[in-house]
């Protein structure tokens, strides 16, 4: 035990501090992985690849679930409806070296839902159960987590049966976003969901939902006694929030942000690996977005930031961010580009009938195409 808290324990994984970075479509490749990783330990999962996607020789899907020398422990996210396809999946990236496989029922896009898939899944927990257990099963000795949201919405809350699933199906944990599919990011997060779900479970509990600051991870895991936090929109464009959660677990002061220099430098490095990743054209498109997040909150960074959502090359990154002020202090206090929108709710989209068969252990007949995915 250290700094009060104990290691994150994932069958054969040991994860400290107890930090998992959530799987986000368009953000967890690993042009970020790496910049958190350098920041501070922890597990790094990647970007939600598609099962069926992978098994058939998806070229993205492919390059997403890539090994890179030196990315230890390889952390991936699965999506899938077909526990065929699951089963398949899991063993060929068991076999290619990854150590810990997630599997994302927790996306609320309408796409997702109204095909039966993602938050849609542990409203059929016979479904849920097949698709465990496929996964489990082709994974061998690989740990396979499951991350789902409370529910549906407010009147189908699914995330204990879905808790009891994951355990008597040989999962190895259970990360609980403690929101419904309906509330998408919508409002706080609902941590006594996950101190519920803790108490109902055996297995390791993540919990997920408003970790903004390294402070938030610890009172999350001292309110709800979750065995390990899951971070997500709090660390777009701050990659060194890694950096305070690893000092906080370890009883440190956290670092303080750095200056607009800093920031710039990381920004920097951060478009090179996405060039490298993606090519220089749509590296530099995926960057735009990364940009905004950022600088968002520096003094007079509003023109740059609109000058960067339209940039070409990294040339004219780099003659962009040259007219900024470097000794300009981070922002008090710290933005939350991720916040905006916070009042938005929706009507889960469920394929006709759904609710009214929930015993029914049958994969949808369609599955979404992987551009519709979020990390939920």
């Amino acid at each position: 035990m250290t700094g009060g808290f104990r290691p994150l324990r994932l069958g054969p994984l040991t994860v400290w501090p107890p930090v998992v970075l959530a799987p986000m479509a368009g953000v967890t490749n690993y042009a970020f992985r790496s910049l958190c990783r350098e920041h501070g330990a922890g597990l790094y999962v990647s970007e939600m690849i598609t099962a069926r996607g992978f098994v058939r020789g998806n070229t993205l899907s492919q390059l997403l679930a890539a090994g890179v020398a030196g990315e230890r422990p390889r952390s991936i996210q699965l999506y899938g409806t077909d526990p065929a396809d699951l089963e398949e999946a899991a063993r060929r990236l068991a076999a290619d070296g990854v150590e810990h496989l997630d599997l994302n029922f927790g996306c609320p896009v309408p796409k997702v839902t109204r095909l039966g898939g993602g938050a849609a899944i542990p409203a059929r927990p016979r479904l849920m159960a097949r698709l465990v257990r496929a996964a489990v099963r082709g994974a061998g000795a690989v740990p396979v987590t499951v991350k789902v949201r409370t529910g549906i919405d407010d009147d189908l809350l699914t995330f204990r049966d879905a808790g009891r699933v994951a355990e008597d199906e040989g999962a190895a944990a259970i990360g609980l976003h403690a929101r419904t599919a309906a509330q998408l990011y919508s409002g706080a997060a609902d941590w006594e969901a996950i101190a519920e779900l803790k108490a109902h479970v055996r297995i390791p509990v993540l919990g997920n939902g408003d970790v903004w600051e390294a402070g938030d991870a610890l009172r999350m895991m001292r309110t709800t006694g979750c065995d390990g936090v899951i971070v997500g929109r709090g660390c777009l464009g701050r990659p060194w929030l890694f950096a305070a959660l690893a000092a906080a677990f370890d009883g440190r002061e956290p670092p303080a942000p750095p200056r607009l220099g800093g920031v710039l430098a990381v920004m920097r490095v951060h478009a090179a690996r996405l060039v490298a990743l993606f090519g220089p054209v749509n590296g530099v498109l995926q960057m735009r977005k990364w940009c905004t997040w950022y600088l968002v909150g520096f003094r007079g960074s509003a023109a740059a930031r609109a000058a960067l959502s339209r940039m070409q090359s990294l040339a004219e990154m780099d003659a962009i961010c040259a007219r900024l002020d470097p000794d300009e202090p981070y922002p008090e206090p710290a933005p939350h580009p991720a916040r905006t929108g916070e009042g938005r709710r929706q009507r889960v989209h469920l394929p006709p009938g759904y609710l009214a068969a929930r015993d029914d252990e049958a994969p949808p007949a369609a599955e979404p195409d992987a551009a519709a995915l979020s990390g939920g």
